[in-house]
């Protein structure tokens, strides 16, 4: 019997474990690894491409970042409109498509470029190549603004339906993303700097293009895998008219009680269904469109249960605490080096996953919207430091030099601006705060003479900024998966794609905002005020989820009974039956 027993045992663990790697929700942990690491090579490559062919000077990448960010904002809204109105599998496929085709033809013009750079340059006086940054960033932006909406359909509509009723195995799931795009986010931007800096520009170029023709036909072929695995993603709420209801003759869908103003339609040809005249729409309604699409998608938002959890989200992108740009450049001008940095980036890849398993812990244990006012609470606690940080030996924090002077001096000065130079030319690129030449790994501050050794700078005050940045993030990642959650929770499936839409809107509103803060602030003396006025808007952002929670859970907020794991305390309805 013993002998019999092992193995079946043996055959029932193997069936489990190939159950579990052909199963629909590892199938999309499969196809998000893959899309989320050709898009982090994608955009760490593509701004080290505008600013090698722009003669070292950050002019192009800066165009590139406010463009992306506008296009975001302005059309976050259209584009969850679209998805909410089209059928998920069209959906999915489409942005796809779009998102590599536009990042391999991105990368096939990058590459004439490189190689025809000075016959460009000769070519109408610069204007061909001109034209050709143009497209460049144009098609790179198509790109950005598929992959937000490939976002949208899979991290907030086709991972909700994949976890069906189970709560638990939706915030399971949400944190498995967020540790992939931890990791993604750490080892795709070393692969190809790797490729890059042992090979070339143009071999990075072409591994890019390679990559994302490949993995476009992975992913798609993973996609329609998950759809069949996944009977009910062929279901799709879409909200209708009154009048279009009278003419649905669906008698199943009837059980499924959908939310009011909403029906459940299928997405394949019902029958049932009779064909309606569209009415004509005149030219100018037709051209209105996306704006009144623009402003339901606002109005909606805001009408949201979840808004003020939301817009706590936002504030949070209001920050120079992160490990962008602005505050690695930071951290050179402080004296550390490209090696310490590096490690610091890892430190913050580990705490950003502690703060998924977090998530995961405190939800079971605590309730969804608590677990937000505890990793709140963390998360401010740990900037804290950054805070006290300001005030520290080493801190260049000097409140009576003007954080324009920078600006005055470029503007009335007449220093000369970097003008597009060619292959022989390699001018050095300097920042405005005297930040070093990240590109050829020099450490020297733009400002220093190479002849004096400078002082020291104490290393206390860095050291309690980032500190304090690598511990917050573990409050940050799990309130991000909380507020993430709540929005797949709360709002009706018809409107998921716009209400994400302009969530994104606002996401990356507040992060433009943050990045104009930087550029009408830019020396090292202002950073100081730049971390006060980031803790504050989190603070800001950490009380507008305060509040949430307080009209959610009532005058039962502190409870401490622990709510039963099979029903959700996240319903923002006024229901604290098991709070």
């Amino acid at each position: 019997m013993a002998r019999g027993a092992e193995p079946a045992g043996e055959r029932r663990r193997c069936g489990s474990v190939v159950a579990y790697f052909t199963s629909a929700k590892f199938l999309l942990y499969l196809g998000h690894a893959l899309s989320t690491w050709g898009d982090r090579m994608w955009h760490f490559a593509v701004s080290v491409f505008l600013v090698e062919l722009y003669g070292n000077s950050l002019l192009l990448t800066a165009v590139y970042g406010l463009v992306v960010a506008g296009s975001v904002l302005l059309l976050g809204a259209i584009i969850g409109d679209w998805v909410d109105k089209n059928s998920r599998l069209k959906v999915a496929q489409t942005s796809l498509v779009v998102q590599n085709a536009s990042v391999i033809l991105c990368g096939v013009i990058l590459m004439v470029i490189f190689l025809f750079k000075t016959q460009l340059l000769t070519l109408y006086h610069g204007w061909l190549l001109t034209m050709c940054y143009i497209l460049v960033i144009t098609i790179a932006n198509i790109a950005n603004l598929a992959s937000t909406a490939t976002a949208i359909t899979i991290q907030r509509d086709w991972i909700v339906v994949v976890a069906g009723e189970d709560r638990s195995k939706l915030a399971d799931m949400n944190a498995t993303i967020r540790r992939i795009d931890q990791l993604t986010n750490i080892l795709a931007p070393m692969a190809v700097g790797q490729i890059m800096t042992f090979g070339s520009p143009m071999i990075g170029c072409g591994f890019i293009s390679g990559w994302n023709l490949m993995s476009m036909c992975v992913e798609y072929l993973l996609l329609w895998k998950v759809y069949q695995k996944t009977p009910t993603l062929a279901l799709k709420s879409a909200k209708v008219e009154e009048s279009e209801l009278k003419q649905l003759n669906v008698k199943k869908e009837s059980d499924m009680k959908p939310a009011e103003g909403v029906q459940l339609i299928v997405e394949k040809d019902v029958t049932g269904f009779e064909p309606r005249q569209e009415k004509e729409v005149s030219c100018g309604a037709r051209i209105a469109e996306p704006f009144i699409t623009f402003r339901d998608g606002w109005v909606a938002y805001y009408n949201q249960p979840v808004f003020l959890a939301g817009m706590g989200l936002a504030f949070l992108y209001m920050t120079v605490l992160g490990f962008d740009c602005i505050t690695t450049g930071y951290a050179y001008t402080q004296g550390l080096s490209g090696s310490v940095l590096s490690l610091l980036m890892g430190a913050s890849a580990v705490t950003g996953i502690m703060g998924t398993v977090a998530f995961t812990w405190l939800r079971r244990k605590c309730g969804l919207v608590r677990t937000g006012l505890i990793s709140g609470v963390a998360q401010f606690a740990c900037l804290v430091l950054c805070a006290v940080s300001v005030f520290m030996p080493g801190s260049p924090m000097d409140l009576t030099v003007s954080p324009f002077a920078d600006i005055s001096a470029r503007l009335f000065e007449s220093e000369p601006l970097a003008t597009i130079a060619s292959p022989e030319d390699k001018p050095e690129m300097f920042f405005a705060t005297g930040m070093p030449n990240l590109l050829n790994g020099s450490t020297t501050p733009a400002t220093s003479d190479p002849e004096m050794s400078p002082e020291p700078v104490p290393l206390i005050s860095v050291s309690l900024l980032f500190a304090g940045v690598i511990a917050a993030r573990v409050g940050l990642w799990s309130f991000d998966l909380t507020v993430t959650q709540l929005l797949q929770e709360n709002v009706v499936e018809s409107e998921r794609g716009i209400i994400n839409g302009v969530q994104n809107s606002m996401n990356y509103l507040l992060d433009l905002l943050h990045f104009i803060m930087v550029i009408l602030a830019p020396n090292p003396e202002a950073f100081g005020l730049l971390v006060l006025i980031s803790v504050s808007f989190v603070a800001m952002g950490h009380v507008m989820y305060f509040r949430f929670a307080q009209k959610t859970l009532g005058k039962q907020l502190f409870a401490c009974r622990t709510p039963d794991p099979k029903v959700s305390d996240s319903s923002p309805t006024g229901n604290t039956s098991t709070v």
